[in-house]
């Protein structure tokens, strides 16, 4: 018997007006009318709505916007959010997390798995045995000294064109196409002003396409196809793309266990590209976006998938709470 109750999930409160008006029909809405027809909440909070009372040693009390909350009621999703508007919160959302997990919490998203799910390169070297290779990626800072060219040791191996990205942002925000290292200054200048860490890979050519895999409770469930708008070098949704819900591919399908024994929590995306001839594996997104399925006036995939993620940590929430008892007796 679950008495789970809410999950409360963690995100700077830093959205635009027009963005808050696409998010919440494009997938916010669909997690909170999913979560209710299972008896659960969910519902969105910035780092500061969370109170802890420390007062009173090894009994810590924790309120959401007020109201009191118990490990045994409420799970917090805490995936880390560092877009360049949110970037004044990332220590906020770090130390909150730690507090969490501190105060007996379940987190399907622990704080140690964010700097290597949040970092693109982090991300490819926890996960460099993957049956499908990992992008080649190199990673180089850009703060006050980025006019030295000190980065520019590590790109004797590179082939052009590559592409430049930031190594923590997600949306396909700020993922440009370099010609030469000439551009590759150029791009680095710009990210000086952000002091946006940036990663370069080699562009796997025009139509790649990305595969995202979301993954519940070990297992493939489902995929999603982005298709690139042509002469685009990213086929996120929010930059154009195309989506497509074909079935997961047998190979994609087949190193799911490989990421599932690396990445033990009840749910996480993969994302892949392909080039026409090979796979890639690209990112890790633990709280992906489960995006809606346009053709259909029902969303069947997107409710789907969405209510068998909130099952999986329904009942990764009850086995949390029953090894926690197990330990105190």
């Amino acid at each position: 018997m679950s008495t789970l109750r809410r999950m409360c999930w963690i995100f700077p409160d830093r959205e635009s007006t027009r963005a808050t008006a696409m998010w919440h029909p494009f997938f916010w809405d669909m997690y909170a009318e999913v979560a209710a027809e299972l008896g659960l909440s969910w519902t969105m909070h910035a780092p500061d709505a969370v109170t802890v009372d420390g007062l009173r040693p090894g009994e810590p009390r924790v309120y959401v916007d007020g109201e009191r909350v118990t490990p045994a009621d409420t799970l917090f999703i805490t995936a880390l959010y560092s877009l360049p508007y949110q970037s004044m919160d990332v220590f906020n959302q770090y130390a909150l997390y730690a507090v969490l997990e501190q105060a007996g919490f379940y987190l399907p998203f622990p704080p140690w798995l964010s700097p290597i799910a949040n970092d693109k390169l982090a991300t490819v070297l926890h996960l460099a045995g993957s049956p499908v290779p990992p992008i080649p990626t190199l990673r180089i800072g850009t703060g006050r000294d980025v006019g030295k060219h000190l980065y520019e040791v590590a790109l004797g191996g590179l082939t052009y064109p590559a592409i430049v990205k930031p190594a923590g942002w997600c949306g396909g925000g700020g993922v440009n196409l370099a010609r030469d290292a000439e551009e590759i200054r150029g791009l680095a200048s710009l990210a000086q002003g952000g002091d946006t860490t940036l990663v370069v890979q080699p562009y796997l050519g025009d139509g790649t396409v990305d595969y995202r895999v979301y993954v519940v409770d070990g297992e493939p469930y489902a995929v999603m196809k982005r298709i690139p708008e042509p002469g685009s070098p990213v086929a996120n949704a929010s930059r154009g793309g195309a989506m497509e819900f074909p079935p997961v591919p047998p190979e994609l399908a087949e190193a799911t266990a490989y990421f599932a024994e690396k990445l033990p929590i009840p749910f996480f995306c993969v994302d892949f590209l392909f080039d026409g001839e090979r796979y890639w594996f690209s990112e890790l997104e633990p709280d992906g976006v489960i995006a809606p399925d346009f053709g259909d006036p029902a969303r069947t995939l997107q409710r789907d998938v969405t209510r068998a993620r909130w099952i999986a940590y329904r009942d990764a929430h009850a086995r949390h709470h029953d090894t926690r008892e197990l330990v105190t007796l």
